[in-house]
């Protein structure tokens, strides 16, 4: 099984007062229940794909923290990502690290970066359904503003209507899935997960504003 997690931020304390308000009470609390979370899904041989800012703390810390989460773990760079930078650090936990990748998930393709991609690769392809077939799974916004930016952005594309090469007319993909942890409790979730998480807080957020 893959699962995919963004914006973890071990150790960063002052995500539970400011921005995130994640509301823990401690750093050591937030850790905790993030690594309790972690392991209840995630079994030793499943693959785990983080999409940035995993760790705040130092190589140290973060190498604690990595020692006992289970899974295969894979990294994209995010910003605050600043333990790969230390001169001791041993990439051996993880199975790669990059800055950005394209995978194969069940028949389709899921586009890994850390900052949302407006124009992703394969954003059109579409399979015989109808449905899409390529998605931009990233991080990097948390819940800020930012998203909300972005998902206005992503419902005036879709929106729009072009040509198809046969002709006919179609609404444009895109397909942006923020990875963000607090969405989903702090549990890495495969795509399907997210696809559903992503549809209910989108569903959430306009029935907010009808009312």
């Amino acid at each position: 099984m893959r699962y995919y997690i963004a914006d973890c931020h071990f150790f960063h304390k002052a995500l539970n007062t400011q921005m995130d308000q994640r509301g823990f009470d401690s750093v050591e609390q937030m850790n905790a229940y993030m690594i309790e979370r972690w392991n209840e899904k995630v079994r030793k041989n499943d693959e785990v794909v983080i999409l940035g800012d995993f760790s705040w703390g130092s190589l140290e810390e973060t190498m604690e923290v990595l020692s006992v989460l289970k899974g295969k773990l894979y990294l994209i760079k995010g910003n605050h990502d600043r333990f790969i930078k230390d001169k001791n650090f041993d990439p051996g936990r993880f199975v790669w690290i990059k800055d950005y990748a394209e995978l194969n998930e069940n028949r389709r393709k899921v586009v890994l970066s850390h900052y949302p991609i407006a124009c992703y690769n394969g954003q059109y392809r579409r399979d015989e359904a109808g449905n899409p077939k390529v998605y931009m799974l990233h991080g990097h916004i948390h819940s800020t503003q930012d998203q909300v930016y972005l998902d206005a952005y992503q419902d005036f594309i879709q929106k729009q209507i072009r040509p198809t090469i046969g002709g006919k007319m179609e609404h444009v993909p895109c397909q942006f899935i923020n990875c963000f942890c607090m969405y989903s409790d702090y549990q890495p979730m495969t795509l399907d997960e997210w696809i559903e998480i992503d549809r209910k807080r989108r569903e959430k957020l306009e029935s907010s504003i009808c009312i």
